[in-house]
């Protein structure tokens, strides 16, 4: 029986943040999936199996916000918000 290893889905257009935050969680055993844009995000959660998404807000094709409305009328998958916006109203 093979382990399962969590598949973490990290949304974020900035290069630098992206590259950080999925080598930190390869470094912890996670596997480290990325998209750089709304669309690509909304993509990637229907043709593959993450666990959970690190959802950026401010990208540059849809709002982080959009995202969250499409993905979650078809699935149940963990977002966990990760934004420089300062609203938490935004983050909520």
């Amino acid at each position: 029986m093979e382990d399962h290893k969590t598949a973490v889905l990290v949304v974020e257009d900035d290069d630098a943040v992206r590259n950080l935050v999925s080598t930190a969680l390869t470094s912890h055993g996670y596997v480290g999936l990325t998209a750089t844009t709304g669309e690509e995000a909304v993509q990637s959660v229907a043709s593959s199996a993450q666990d959970i998404v690190l959802l950026d807000l401010g990208l540059p094709d849809i709002d982080g916000v959009d995202v969250i409305r499409k993905v979650s009328t078809w699935t149940q998958v963990p977002i966990i918000v990760l934004s420089a916006r300062t609203d938490d109203l935004d983050k909520i």
